[in-house]
Formats: C-alpha cells, sequence, structure tokens
C-alpha cells in the first residue's frame, strides 16, 4: 500500500482493498471514492462497460448467484446489475438459468465456471456406479420395456408404440409377440382404432421374402422427425404412376389407384404397392393389408394367440380383405415443413435412449441408426454436456462408451440382485426388449446351429440370463445353462416357459425335436420338459392343448 499499487477504498459501507490499476473501473462503475494523490495512468479506463467488467469478475470467481448478491457485493439496485448480466449474456460470457437444487428463481454463472462444475460433476457421477453384470443388463431390459406388466387397452398399446417408435421389427412378429407381450389381451382392433384415428402411423422398412418385412410404428405427431430417410426408391413406370396418383389424389382405396394409373392390372399394381411400401415410401390407415400379406405364412407356422399370440380365429376375421385393403398414402406428406439431418439424427438418438435406457455401440449398431455408433457419440456427448444424460461404464464388459438416462442407472442399479425364485420370459428374438444379439452377444456355444435374431425366433430369458433359443420351424431348441448352481431351477423355468406357450388362448401344440443338436431324451432338459407336461413321441417331445 505504501507503494500504492492497492488501495483502501470503501464499497457499500464496508472496508475493501482494490488493486490500483482497477481505481478508475472501481470510480467510473460504482463512484467509489479513491485517495488523493494517484498517478494519472490509474485514473484513466478505456474500459467501455466498467459495471458489466466488475460483475463478469465476480462471475469468474462464483459459482451460481442470484442478482442480489453481486448487488448486494458492490452497494447497487438489482436494476443496472440486471441490465450488466444480459449485456454479458449476449456476448457469451454468462448463461441465465436455475443450476442449484431448491433455488427457486433464475441464476446466473460465467460459461467457464459452468464447463468445470460440470466436468467435475460428471467425473463424480462417473466413479459413483459400479457396473453392474451382463445379466442385470437382461433383467433391466425386460422390466424397461414393460414386458408381463398386464396393463392392456389402447391406453397400453399407445404406451408400448412410444417406446417402440422407429423399431423396425418383421411384421410376422409385431401382432404375434412384440405387441402382446407389452399388453395383455392384445386386440388387433386396437392398433387399427389408433391407425384410423390418426394417432398413429406405420412404416415399412425392406422386404424379408415375399410375404413379411420390417414394420415400425410411429405416434403420429413424431413421423416426420422420426422416419429414416428413404434410401432406394423402386424406379419402374409403374412405380412412378403409383406415385403421382398418390401425390394428386391424397390417400386413397385400391380400386381408385387402380383407375387411376390406366394401364395397370390389379396384381402387377398390388406388387408395385407393396416395393413402395417396404421401401418406406407408403403407408396405410389399418394394418388389414399387412395381416392379409402374412395369412399365408402364419397359416404355414400354426401360430396362434390372443394372449402372447394372436388367435388364428381373431386373424382371420381381419384377414378376410385382399392385401392391398384400406387408404393408401404417401409417408411423405406434402408440405410437411423442412426438417434437417441434424435435428432427425437428435430425434433418433432422443429415441434410442427413451426405448432402451442404456446405450452401447452395439446397441446403436443393431437398430441400424444411419451413421453408426460414430455418428451418434457427438449427439450423445452433447447431450451428456447439457447434463441430460450420463456417460459411464453401467455395465461390465460393454466397452467405456455407455450413455444412459438418469432414471435408467437407478433402475439397472436396482436389478443387481437376482430374485429368489426363476421368473422367465418368452420373447420375439427379434423384440427390441430381448438384448441378445444386440447389447449382449450371444453366449458362447460349441461348434453347431447359432442363435439369430431372425423373424418367427423365441428366446427365453430367465432372470436376464438367455436360457434357451427356438428357431423358427419351433423344433431345435439350443440351451444356454452355464451356471451349475442353478442350472437346475432354470432348467425347470426354461421347460415351464415353454409348456406355458401351448394353451387355449395361445397355440395348440409345440413340438421339440432335438435339444443342442441331440436327442431330447439325451439333454439334461428332458426330465424338465416331461415334468413341465411334454409327452414323449417317437420324434421329439409334444404338448399340446389337452382336448376337452
Amino acid at each position: 500500500m505504501t507503494e500504492r499499487r492497492v488501495l483502501d477504498v470503501r464499497i457499500a459501507g464496508e472496508r475493501r482493498f482494490i488493486a490500483a490499476e482497477d481505481a478508475g473501473r472501481y470510480r467510473d462503475a460504482l463512484g467509489v471514492g479513491l485517495p488523493l494523490g494517484l498517478p494519472a495512468a490509474f485514473l484513466t479506463s478505456d474500459d467501455m462497460d466498467p459495471l458489466a467488467s466488475l460483475i463478469r469478475r465476480y462471475a469468474r470467481t462464483h459459482g451460481p448467484f442470484v442478482v442480489g448478491d453481486p448487488a448486494a457485493r458492490f452497494g447497487l439496485a438489482e436494476s443496472p446489475v440486471v441490465d450488466a448480466l444480459r449485456r454479458l449474456a449476449e456476448a457469451g460470457t454468462v448463461v441465465e438459468g436455475q443450476f442449484r437444487p431448491g433455488q427457486s428463481g433464475s441464476e446466473w454463472i460465467d460459461t467457464g465456471v459452468l464447463r468445470t462444475l460440470r466436468g467435475r460433476s460428471l467425473a463424480r457421477l462417473r466413479r459413483e456406479v459400479e457396473p453392474v453384470e451382463q445379466d442385470a443388463l437382461g433383467r433391466f431390459a425386460v422390466a424397461w420395456h414393460g414386458i408381463d406388466t398386464g396393463e392392456r387397452g389402447q391406453a397400453a398399446l399407445l404406451d408400448a408404440i412410444q417406446k417402440l417408435e422407429g423399431a423396425f421389427v418383421p411384421a410376422s412378429d409385431l401382432e404375434t409377440r412384440i405387441l402382446p407381450a407389452r399388453v395383455a389381451k392384445y386386440d388387433p382392433r386396437d392398433l387399427d382404432a389408433l391407425l384410423g384415428s390418426g394417432a398413429v402411423m406405420w412404416m415399412g422398412g425392406g422386404a424379408l421374402g415375399p410375404k413379411d418385412g420390417r414394420i415400425a410404428l410411429f405416434l403420429a405427431e413424431h413421423f416426420a422427425l422420426l422416419r429414416p430417410a428413404i434410401e432406394t426408391r423402386p424406379d419402374r413406370p409403374i412405380h412412378d404412376r403409383l406415385r403421382e396418383v398418390l401425390q394428386a389424389r391424397g390417400a386413397s382405396f385400391f380400386p381408385q389407384l387402380l383407375a387411376a394409373a390406366r394401364g395397370g392390372f390389379a396384381p402387377e399394381l398390388g406388387d408395385a404397392l407393396w416395393d413402395l411400401v417396404w421401401a418406406g415410401e407408403v403407408t396405410n390407415d389399418s394394418f388389414h393389408a399387412v395381416r392379409a400379406l402374412l395369412a399365408p405364412l402364419r397359416r404355414s407356422r400354426r401360430a396362434s394367440s390372443a394372449g402372447r399370440t394372436v388367435h388364428l380365429r381373431s386373424l382371420e376375421r381381419f384377414t378376410v380383405r385382399d392385401d392391398v385393403a384400406g387408404r393408401w398414402s404417401l409417408t411423405e406428406a406434402a408440405g410437411d415443413a423442412p426438417i434437417t439431418p441434424t435435428e432427425r439424427a437428435t430425434a433418433q438418438i432422443r429415441q434410442l435412449l427413451e426405448r432402451h435406457g442404456v446405450l452401447t455401440r452395439e446397441v446403436v449398431r443393431s437398430e441400424g441408426t444411419g451413421g453408426g455408433f460414430a455418428a451418434a457419440y457427438g449427439i450423445l456427448k452433447a447431450m451428456e454436456d447439457a447434463g441430460r444424460i450420463r456417460r459411464g461404464y453401467f455395465v461390465a464388459g460393454l466397452g467405456a462408451a455407455q450413455f444412459a438416462l438418469p432414471g435408467a442407472v437407478d433402475r439397472l442399479r436396482s436389478a443387481r440382485e437376482r430374485p429368489e425364485e426363476p421368473h422367465a420370459v418368452v420373447l420375439a428374438a427379434t423384440d427390441p426388449a430381448n438384448p441378445y444379439g444386440a447389447a449382449l452377444s450371444w453366449p458362447e456355444r460349441p461348434e453347431g446351429r447359432k442363435p439369430m435374431r431372425t423373424a418367427g425366433a423365441l428366446v427365453v430369458i430367465v432372470d436376464g440370463r438367455l436360457a434357451g433359443w427356438l428357431g423358427r420351424g419351433e423344433e431345435h431348441l439350443l440351451t444356454f445353462v452355464a451356471d451349475e448352481a442353478d442350472a437346475e431351477p432354470t432348467r425347470k423355468a426354461l421347460a415351464t416357459a415353454l409348456a406355458a406357450e401351448v394353451g387355449p388362448d395361445r397355440r395348440t401344440t409345440l413340438f421339440i425335436q432335438s435339444v443342442d443338436g441331440g436327442p431330447v431324451d439325451e439333454s439334461p432338459l428332458g426330465d424338465a420338459l416331461r415334468e413341465a407336461g411334454f409327452a414323449r413321441t417317437p420324434r421329439g417331445y409334444l404338448r399340446r392343448v389337452a382336448r376337452v
């Protein structure tokens, strides 16, 4: 102070010490009285906004604060402080928001301080979560997707569709396995009602042979944002004619399309229409046409249910129409607001998080997201930086790049412990709730048949672990019972779950010819299957609905 490098002044009625070179800034900003005899260099300030400079300095040395904090510090009314903060916000040096729990009203914070605090918070959150074992992810996935909750009706169906939005699954699995797993006593009329009302839409995503294909459901309000871009368009003249008619007329029944196409034959036009469906260009306001297309496939598989699978009689009520029934329309409606690729990609990644709760590289790859994980990573990192999701090592063995919704992390933790009594669920292998072949690798097997996420295949998950896989032909069963300590209860749960597939409201028969490539009698599962109600036959084990 003797060298006048530090000045003793009064600010807000208190004794304060300031740097001599700041004398002019404090005088101009706060009207501080300065000692006599200061060199002219200390009295001259080039600062065009001295008050904003002082408040920015305050912000850089504090965490979140309310307007009253710097106002009290500098002995000012709040109005000039608010004005200065707004000028700083326009310059990008401070931001306004709510940063502390329990704090009401707006707070302010320096952008650099905010980055530092977020970085420290994220590091702490990453450290605090011990990774769970992979079977815990299996238990979490079943619960997160709402499998076997007992909910029913259109409200439950809407909830299921909201989580499934944009997930392309085989049409043959959608109403026989995937929706019934989430909606008790699933009724196809509920889906038709939602489609007919305009609340829900569906879109094709590639053919799977002549009588099946991949389909995704969407809430209509999200369709434009979540639907994938159409990559390949059929380009025969008949496809062009259909596009022109639908663009000119809007939603149309097939006879109207046939008349307007002028010169097309019904079978040829119907095939061309389905080409456009599987390309993602055309949709329908009901699901009748899809059921009609699938009807021969379903009859050949003899699969029926009104609970886990749709009852054959129920299906026949809805498949009496031809496979071109209903009103057809283009998925790309004229007048849709333009959506940038970044907006669409961000919405799709957000939907993946809503669907799975926890995202890994493998999940993104299995969903077929455009650009793969490399493109998704930048979006996920930005969401983490904004505090919307967490990044951490949540599941052991799945790599460091894991992202999760905050609520999902808590539910994943709660799935650490296995239940006392084994709990089995049977899912379509293609169901997004099945983590195997997607987030989790299929368990290792000796040489021979390998499980796949194919249409018509089933998986049996016992307490989060894959216990069995049954191929589309429903005759060859693969088992995955690795832990000898739990082998007997796991086999019993597997056999009981398979037996429960047969019933008055489900399939009428289930035949297992082989287990793990060998005769059923030579498998450790044979006894459990007999106890569950399967009967030995010369060719294998059979369970059928009891005749009344």
